[in-house]
Protein backbone atom coordinates (compact mmCIF):
# COMPACT_ATOMS: atom_id res chain seq x y z
CA UNK A 1 0.00 0.00 0.00
CA UNK A 2 1.37 3.50 -0.79
CA UNK A 3 2.35 2.78 -4.18
CA UNK A 4 1.41 4.75 -7.17
CA UNK A 5 -0.79 2.62 -9.62
CA UNK A 6 -0.19 2.79 -13.13
CA UNK A 7 -3.42 3.57 -15.41
CA UNK A 8 -3.99 0.96 -17.91
CA UNK A 9 -6.21 0.91 -21.48
CA UNK A 10 -7.78 -2.72 -20.80
CA UNK A 11 -10.65 -4.04 -23.82
CA UNK A 12 -14.47 -3.88 -21.80
CA UNK A 13 -16.32 -6.74 -22.64
CA UNK A 14 -18.50 -3.99 -24.09
CA UNK A 15 -15.44 -3.72 -26.92
CA UNK A 16 -15.02 -0.02 -25.33
CA UNK A 17 -11.34 0.10 -24.09
CA UNK A 18 -11.46 1.39 -20.48
CA UNK A 19 -8.71 3.50 -18.11
CA UNK A 20 -8.82 4.48 -15.17
CA UNK A 21 -8.67 8.43 -16.56
CA UNK A 22 -12.30 7.85 -18.27
CA UNK A 23 -13.41 8.57 -14.43
CA UNK A 24 -12.69 11.97 -13.45
CA UNK A 25 -15.07 12.24 -10.66
CA UNK A 26 -14.07 9.46 -8.98
CA UNK A 27 -12.44 9.66 -5.76
CA UNK A 28 -11.02 6.26 -5.73
CA UNK A 29 -11.14 2.39 -7.08
CA UNK A 30 -11.82 -0.63 -6.33
CA UNK A 31 -9.80 -2.78 -8.59
CA UNK A 32 -10.51 -6.38 -8.57
CA UNK A 33 -8.40 -9.02 -10.71
CA UNK A 34 -10.79 -11.64 -11.06
CA UNK A 35 -12.41 -14.42 -13.98
CA UNK A 36 -14.84 -16.44 -15.01
CA UNK A 37 -13.76 -20.43 -13.84
CA UNK A 38 -11.80 -19.92 -10.36
CA UNK A 39 -14.13 -21.44 -8.25
CA UNK A 40 -13.49 -17.93 -5.31
CA UNK A 41 -14.11 -15.88 -8.59
CA UNK A 42 -17.55 -17.25 -8.38
CA UNK A 43 -18.05 -17.07 -4.99
CA UNK A 44 -17.42 -13.53 -4.80
CA UNK A 45 -19.63 -12.32 -7.72
CA UNK A 46 -22.75 -11.08 -6.00
CA UNK A 47 -20.50 -9.60 -3.08
CA UNK A 48 -18.44 -7.71 -5.79
CA UNK A 49 -21.81 -6.47 -7.20
CA UNK A 50 -22.68 -5.25 -4.13
CA UNK A 51 -19.71 -3.88 -3.54
CA UNK A 52 -20.17 -1.28 -6.63
CA UNK A 53 -23.94 -0.68 -5.80
CA UNK A 54 -22.98 0.73 -2.42
CA UNK A 55 -19.62 2.31 -3.22
CA UNK A 56 -19.79 3.37 -6.68
CA UNK A 57 -22.69 6.59 -5.94
CA UNK A 58 -19.74 7.25 -3.41
CA UNK A 59 -17.15 7.81 -5.66
CA UNK A 60 -15.71 4.27 -5.89
CA UNK A 61 -16.78 2.40 -8.61
CA UNK A 62 -15.40 -1.47 -9.01
CA UNK A 63 -13.20 -2.27 -12.35
CA UNK A 64 -12.72 -5.92 -12.54
CA UNK A 65 -9.93 -7.15 -14.59
CA UNK A 66 -9.49 -10.96 -15.80
CA UNK A 67 -5.72 -11.32 -15.83
CA UNK A 68 -6.01 -14.58 -17.17
CA UNK A 69 -4.56 -16.50 -20.40
CA UNK A 70 -7.29 -17.99 -22.24
CA UNK A 71 -5.12 -20.20 -24.22
CA UNK A 72 -4.57 -21.82 -20.43
CA UNK A 73 -7.83 -21.52 -19.43
CA UNK A 74 -10.38 -21.38 -21.82
CA UNK A 75 -13.17 -20.48 -19.68
CA UNK A 76 -11.62 -17.23 -19.70
CA UNK A 77 -11.36 -15.86 -23.03
CA UNK A 78 -13.12 -12.69 -23.93
CA UNK A 79 -16.77 -13.95 -25.61
CA UNK A 80 -17.14 -16.31 -22.14
CA UNK A 81 -16.51 -12.67 -19.90
CA UNK A 82 -19.18 -11.52 -21.88
CA UNK A 83 -21.39 -13.95 -21.11
CA UNK A 84 -20.64 -14.04 -17.59
CA UNK A 85 -21.19 -10.59 -17.24
CA UNK A 86 -24.49 -10.48 -18.98
CA UNK A 87 -25.66 -13.60 -17.25
CA UNK A 88 -24.52 -12.13 -13.68
CA UNK A 89 -26.04 -8.55 -14.23
CA UNK A 90 -22.26 -6.93 -13.54
CA UNK A 91 -22.71 -3.17 -13.16
CA UNK A 92 -19.14 -2.64 -13.60
CA UNK A 93 -16.42 -2.46 -16.27
CA UNK A 94 -15.02 -6.39 -16.83
CA UNK A 95 -11.90 -5.91 -18.44
CA UNK A 96 -9.62 -7.99 -20.62
CA UNK A 97 -5.76 -7.98 -19.34
CA UNK A 98 -4.78 -8.84 -23.26
CA UNK A 99 -1.15 -9.99 -23.12
CA UNK A 100 -1.02 -9.75 -19.38
CA UNK A 101 0.49 -6.51 -19.14
CA UNK A 102 -1.64 -4.69 -16.42
CA UNK A 103 -1.59 -7.76 -13.49
CA UNK A 104 2.54 -8.02 -13.37
CA UNK A 105 2.56 -4.33 -12.50
CA UNK A 106 0.10 -4.35 -9.86
CA UNK A 107 1.45 -7.55 -8.48
CA UNK A 108 -2.08 -9.57 -8.55
CA UNK A 109 -1.14 -13.16 -8.12
CA UNK A 110 -4.86 -14.50 -7.09
CA UNK A 111 -8.76 -14.19 -8.12
CA UNK A 112 -9.91 -12.52 -6.41
CA UNK A 113 -7.41 -10.19 -5.74
CA UNK A 114 -8.36 -6.40 -4.46
CA UNK A 115 -6.12 -3.29 -5.18
CA UNK A 116 -8.11 -0.21 -3.84
CA UNK A 117 -6.82 2.88 -5.13
CA UNK A 118 -7.51 6.53 -4.11
CA UNK A 119 -7.37 9.23 -6.44
CA UNK A 120 -5.28 11.85 -5.49
CA UNK A 121 -4.15 15.21 -7.83
CA UNK A 122 -4.68 12.81 -10.91
CA UNK A 123 -2.71 9.93 -9.40
CA UNK A 124 -4.15 6.93 -7.82
CA UNK A 125 -2.45 5.60 -4.87
CA UNK A 126 -2.68 1.97 -3.71
CA UNK A 127 -4.34 2.28 -0.01
CA UNK A 128 -5.67 -1.53 0.25
CA UNK A 129 -4.41 -4.94 -1.33
CA UNK A 130 -5.82 -8.49 -0.96
CA UNK A 131 -8.78 -10.13 -0.08
CA UNK A 132 -12.18 -9.16 0.13
CA UNK A 133 -13.18 -10.74 3.37
CA UNK A 134 -12.56 -13.22 5.52
CA UNK A 135 -15.08 -15.92 4.33
CA UNK A 136 -15.08 -16.79 0.42
CA UNK A 137 -17.19 -19.72 1.05
CA UNK A 138 -20.05 -18.36 3.79
CA UNK A 139 -20.92 -14.83 2.97
CA UNK A 140 -23.38 -14.98 5.67
CA UNK A 141 -20.13 -16.46 8.41
CA UNK A 142 -18.17 -13.28 7.23
CA UNK A 143 -16.40 -11.36 9.89
CA UNK A 144 -14.32 -8.94 8.53
CA UNK A 145 -15.42 -7.20 5.52
CA UNK A 146 -11.83 -5.89 4.52
CA UNK A 147 -12.50 -3.96 1.00
CA UNK A 148 -15.75 -2.55 2.90
CA UNK A 149 -13.83 -0.99 5.91
CA UNK A 150 -10.96 0.00 3.92
CA UNK A 151 -13.28 1.86 1.51
CA UNK A 152 -15.42 3.36 4.58
CA UNK A 153 -12.20 4.05 6.03
CA UNK A 154 -11.17 6.42 2.88
CA UNK A 155 -14.48 8.05 2.76
CA UNK A 156 -13.44 9.43 6.23
CA UNK A 157 -10.22 10.55 5.51
CA UNK A 158 -8.62 7.71 7.64
CA UNK A 159 -5.65 5.01 6.34
CA UNK A 160 -7.63 1.63 6.00
CA UNK A 161 -6.43 -0.64 9.01
CA UNK A 162 -5.30 -3.36 7.99
CA UNK A 163 -3.99 -2.01 4.77
CA UNK A 164 -3.01 -5.88 3.41
CA UNK A 165 -4.19 -8.93 4.04
CA UNK A 166 -3.20 -12.23 1.94
CA UNK A 167 -5.58 -12.58 -1.59
CA UNK A 168 -7.36 -16.46 -1.15
CA UNK A 169 -7.66 -17.66 -4.46
CA UNK A 170 -6.87 -19.58 -7.53
CA UNK A 171 -3.45 -19.05 -9.07
CA UNK A 172 -3.33 -16.71 -12.17
CA UNK A 173 -3.38 -18.94 -15.29
CA UNK A 174 -0.05 -17.49 -17.27
CA UNK A 175 2.14 -19.06 -19.89
CA UNK A 176 5.39 -20.59 -18.81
Amino acid sequence: AGDKAIDFKLKNIDGNYVSLADFPDAKGFIVIFTCNHCPYSVAYEDRIIELDKKFKPLGYPVIAINPNDPEIQPQDGFEEMKTRAAEKGFTFPYLFDEGQKVYPVYGANRTPHVFLLQSENGTNKVMYVGAIDDNYQDETAVKEKYVENAVNALIVGRKPDPNFTKAIGCTIKKKN
